[in-house]
């Protein structure tokens, strides 16, 4: 008989301090070719794994390619978006984690990080596939074995040298409830939402709700998801021949009439004068 024994170092730093990363959330995504999604921010750090598909991420000044095994970090407030490619749709598993920032760059202000799994990637899905079940399940202790994973995750990050991790303790964290929410209502802007609606994706009541998410983003959750039109609204009218009553439509506005009347309280001026005035400049930028 032979037996192998070792014993941990008791002495050993842990390079990982769990009271300032936080996971806020977890959720597996699919998106079509026809699905648009514009540049938006998010007051935690987003963690994306690409489990099939390809496209790319935009972010305010680049465009950078994403497939399959990707491992993408993008940082707290950074603007960005995820874009499926017409052949092979996006799929990916995202996780929404307060106090952490990825360096990347020369400068280490890149905003954001890649890591390409494709020889190893077995592990780290395997954690985060565990990570879906145990919010699905939600057995006895399912809050602690999420923070267990999602630190093996980081570790296993932290081990590769393509880039660093680091942890910055936040003065105003963002709630587990209003990070569900606000991601909530980006991917669902175009759906009949109500203040209901969401208070039940997060399993509290409208009024705590409503206090928690002004309190964090200076914006009620109505009028975050109005934004959140508006701003869909643009590219409709700028890439678009669409009528003003099917962008309503299609934005879950109630009629045309409260659609233009939201966009000229957001944007200052009607659709019809927005849509003119793009037109116009790019009438422009041709003819010089």
């Amino acid at each position: 008989m032979s037996t192998s024994r070792y014993t941990l170092d008791s002495l050993a730093a842990n390079p990982l301090d769990r009271t300032v990363t936080r996971l806020l959330y977890v959720s597996a995504a699919h998106y079509s070719a026809e699905w648009h999604s514009t540049l938006h921010t998010h007051p935690c750090a987003e963690l994306f794994f690409v489990t099939g598909g390809n496209g790319y991420l935009r972010l305010k000044d680049k465009t950078v390619p994403i497939a399959i095994d990707d491992l993408i970090i993008v940082n707290s407030n950074v603007e960005h978006t995820e874009v499926s490619s017409d052949d092979l749709s996006l799929e990916y598993i995202v996780m929404g984690i307060d106090g952490l920032e990825a360096l990347a760059g020369d400068k280490g202000d890149d905003g954001y990080s890649i890591v390409h799994f494709q020889s190893d990637r077995e592990p780290i899905l395997f954690y985060l596939q565990n990570l879906l079940k145990e919010l699905e399940t939600k057995l006895p202790g399912y809050n602690t074995v999420c923070q267990d994973l999602l630190e093996v995750v980081l570790l296993q990050l932290m081990r590769r040298s393509e880039f660093t991790v680091t942890f910055v303790p936040t003065s105003r964290k963002s709630t587990r409830e209003t990070a569900i929410v606000r991601r909530y209502i980006e991917n669902h802007f175009k759906e009949d939402l109500t203040l209901d609606t969401l208070a039940e994706v997060a399993h509290v009541s409208k009024y705590y709700l409503a206090h928690n998410f002004t309190r964090e983003c200076g914006t009620s959750p109505i009028n975050y998801l109005l934004s959140c039109r508006i701003r869909e609204s643009l590219y409709l009218l700028e890439e678009t021949s669409m009528s003003l009553s099917d962008i309503a439509g299609t934005l879950g506005f109630s009629s045309p009439s409260y659609f233009s009347q939201s966009f000229r309280r957001i944007q200052g001026i009607s659709p019809m004068q927005y849509r003119m005035q793009k037109r116009q400049t790019g009438k422009a930028d041709v003819s010089t």
